[in-house]
């Protein structure tokens, strides 16, 4: 047993077998301090203009902002759209079934670039013809950022309805059995026992799409004029023929956004499994 346990941890070799050398969280941090000085040679060998960053980086980075709404509001759309698209999806009513099927396929099987475009420069076009009611005109003429959290809203709508539907079906049957073996209604039944497990496997998968949606949130300024960040970086850079690094300002607060959302995504597919994972081991 002794010498089982040495085993464990150095890939099949006895413990005291593993050659001498650093660990590997330093290894670790040593690459990571190559790469830092790889990247400041990169800096410096093509002269980028550090003070011009500094400059502009309050400026562009006040596009945060408006990157945040347009994702947070598309997730707030994208999330019961998934939701009813999952159910429908799950649905033997073939009207529900179809309804939720070409939603799925329309917003899946077209780019997103396309779908903002759609919604926020040809649906005014509609308002406008002859015989078309005028009630309709604030509901076809939207603003850029309504136009973005619209069309962010409705295609990772159809995208989620795929993580929705796969989370329900992960709840095994015999525990919807048991909850309509109590007198429970169906509704009950998803609303209490099905839709509470299921978020352990729908939270790290729709945690990826919002920090994707991030990033996607840039086509919107390439719509339309909402000031965020990519929009930002872009016409700087380009009224100040520094494109590179007004780009590069953007790339560094992406990725640091991303960073945040990814930590606090961990955080909470750790606090959402810990039930699960101790049930598996009491149940061992």
């Amino acid at each position: 047993m002794a010498e089982a346990r040495a085993t464990l941890g150095g890939l099949g070799k006895p413990k005291e077998a593993r050659a001498p050398g650093l660990s590997y969280q330093w290894r670790k941090t040593i690459s990571y301090a190559a790469i830092a000085v790889v990247l400041i040679g990169v800096f410096i060998f093509f002269q980028f203009d550090t003070d011009f960053m500094m400059l502009w980086f309050p400026y562009i980075g006040r596009g945060v902002v408006y990157t945040l709404i347009l994702s947070f509001g598309g997730m707030a759309l994208a999330i019961p759209l998934a939701l009813l698209g999952a159910l429908g999806r799950l649905s033997r009513s073939a009207v529900l079934n179809s309804i939720s099927a070409f939603y799925v396929s329309f917003f899946r099987g077209t780019p997103l670039l396309v779908q903002v475009f759609f919604i926020y420069y040809a649906f005014p076009q509609l308002a406008f013809r002859p015989g078309v009611p005028g009630f309709l005109e604030p509901v076809l003429v939207l603003d850029i950022i309504f136009a973005g959290i619209l069309a962010l809203g409705l295609n990772y709508g159809a995208y989620m309805t795929e993580i929705f539907r796969s989370g329900i079906q992960s709840i095994g049957h015999g525990q919807v059995e048991a909850a309509h073996a109590l007198a429970m209604s169906p509704r009950q039944t998803t609303r209490r026992i099905v839709l509470p497990q299921a978020l352990r496997v729908i939270i790290p998968p729709t945690g990826n799409d919002f920090i994707a949606m991030l990033k996607d949130s840039s086509l919107v300024g390439v719509a339309g004029s909402v000031t965020e960040l990519f929009n930002r970086a872009q016409t700087t850079g380009r009224a100040e023929v520094h494109p590179f690094e007004t780009l590069a300002i953007a790339a560094l607060v992406y990725w640091a956004l991303t960073g945040v959302f990814t930590f606090f995504q961990n955080k909470l597919e750790r606090r959402v499994a810990r039930g699960h994972f101790r049930e598996q081991v009491h149940g061992h």
